[in-house]
């Protein structure tokens, strides 16, 4: 009995297909890496952007287009922290809603705030009061670098209310169980597949109305910030 393959040919064209799958299924697995990688501009991404958060979060906070007859010109962020959404306007009484987590009881601002700085996978520099309160804060007083870990996320807007930094972000988490809670020291968090987004479809010197909690006011009345603090470039 012969240790010959019978059908050399047959087994060289099969190495061959093998070789080839294998090729292809690397080539793709690249693809999807550098897709990945890289933001909606083709740009490098220093660390993946988790966008299976985005069905994490219950569907009523997963981002969408809905009608909504603001009296803001298309391109404002109007923050509405009782329903834990935020809208960005569109031509045509529409807007982008993405849900929201928000302040705790004791941390809520609300007022009118314009966009004077964009930053993707921002420093982190607590305030002095939180470094004061917070011994996990206190650890990062002299800044914490962009990263998956920082709390800012993946990016992050700057609201000013003229030549003062309110302190206030909107920016990402990597909580999917935080949308829709109010948890954070005041500021507005986004998942970070929510706030990459949002962040392409923005300007700086966007006006940014946030709601006052359980009332309904005309924007350009509402108070204004509780807390004026020196300007920083956090």
């Amino acid at each position: 009995m012969s240790g010959r393959d019978p059908n050399p040919g047959k087994t060289h064209v099969s190495r061959r297909l093998l070789l080839r799958s294998f090729v292809l299924a690397s080539l793709a697995s690249i693809s999807r890496f550098a897709s990945a990688a890289t933001d909606e501009n083709g740009e490098l991404e220093l660390f993946p952007i988790i966008h299976s958060d985005l069905r994490k979060v219950a569907r009523r906070y997963r981002r969408k287009i809905v009608e909504f007859p603001a009296p803001e010109p298309p391109g404002t962020i109007v923050i509405d922290v009782d329903s834990r959404f935020l809208y960005l306007t569109l031509p045509g009484g529409r807007a982008y809603r993405y849900g929201i987590g928000v302040g705790r009881q004791g941390f809520e601002w609300s007022g009118i705030a314009y966009i004077r700085r964009k930053a993707k996978w921002p420093r982190w520099l607590p305030p002095k009061e939180m470094v004061a309160r917070d011994h996990l804060a206190a650890q990062w007083a002299d800044g914490m670098p962009g990263g998956p870990d920082n709390p800012l996320g993946a990016r992050a807007l700057y609201l000013y209310q003229g030549d003062i930094d309110t302190l206030y972000r909107i920016h990402g988490t990597s909580q999917p169980q935080s949308i829709g809670r109010a948890v954070s020291s005041g500021c507005i968090r986004l998942l970070n597949a929510d706030v990459a987004d949002l962040y392409e479809k923005v300007s700086i010197g966007a006006k940014v109305v946030v709601l006052p909690s359980s009332s309904i006011v005309d924007a350009e009345s509402a108070p204004t910030h509780k807390r004026r603090m020196k300007a920083s470039d956090r």
